[in-house]
């Protein structure tokens, strides 16, 4: 198995965005990461924080049923996740398998290695040098 990862994807309103959503998703069809688990998280104009399984969404009907779901996203992960939210906004919470990194995994594992850290290191982070070869 991949390295594994909670993601949380925040909206400026309490619906998701059909295009963001399909960007996201499209990932799962490459292969590139496997979805293990996910919810959508609201956080109303009051402060109301709502828990929704995908398929109360047309949008994400089927993504994530029964034998596939995890159920690793409990309800102390999505206030966790809803503190992060504005009034009026909402969120996708996905746990995810880094796939594409798998057979690193595995022989690492093997060579008797383990993964000891990992930090994620936001883009507006990372300077921009052509001669690096980021763009």
């Amino acid at each position: 198995m991949g390295p594994v990862e909670f993601i949380v994807l925040a909206f400026p309103e309490e619906q998701l965005r059909v295009p963001a959503v399909e960007a996201v998703m499209g990932l799962r069809k490459t292969g590139v990461v496997r979805l293990i688990d996910g919810l959508v998280a609201t956080k109303t104009a009051s402060g109301e924080v709502l828990a929704a399984e995908f398929d109360e969404f047309v949008e994400l009907h089927g993504l994530l049923t029964g034998r596939d779901a995890a159920r690793l996203i409990g309800p102390e992960d999505v206030q966790e996740a809803a503190d992060l939210l504005e009034r009026g906004s909402c969120a996708l919470l996905l746990v995810v398998e880094h796939v594409w990194a798998e057979d690193a995994a595995v022989a690492v594992r093997a060579a008797g290695g383990r993964i000891v850290g990992s930090v994620r290191i936001p883009p507006d982070r990372v300077p921009v040098d052509p001669r690096a070869g980021v763009v």
